[in-house]
């Protein structure tokens, strides 16, 4: 086996950790087949608001999502392809 010294991994680390909650795992997963607003994904959760935009105020901040604005809503999206590539290795 053969280790990479040069490479840090910090990039997918902070990913990782950022996915680490079932609740984030799974609006990513979810974002990752179809943009959606706030109210769509807590109502496909049946979660409260004020959790769910909790959850995607931290993947939006770690660069997993991206959020944007039309008129009063926000459509999230995930953009980044190594989030795709993780998320596709759990075989939704």
């Amino acid at each position: 086996m053969e280790f990479s010294k040069s490479r840090e991994y910090n990039e997918e680390a902070e990913i990782l950790k950022a996915l680490g909650h079932p609740i984030r795992l799974k609006i990513t997963a979810g974002l990752c087949s179809e943009e959606c607003t706030v109210k769509k994904i807590w109502e496909c959760l049946g979660l409260p608001q004020s959790t769910v935009s909790q959850h995607l105020a931290l993947l939006k901040n770690k660069g997993v999502i991206l959020g944007i604005r039309e008129g009063t809503e926000v459509r999230y999206s995930v953009t980044n392809p190594l989030v795709k590539k993780i998320i596709a290795a759990f075989g939704q």
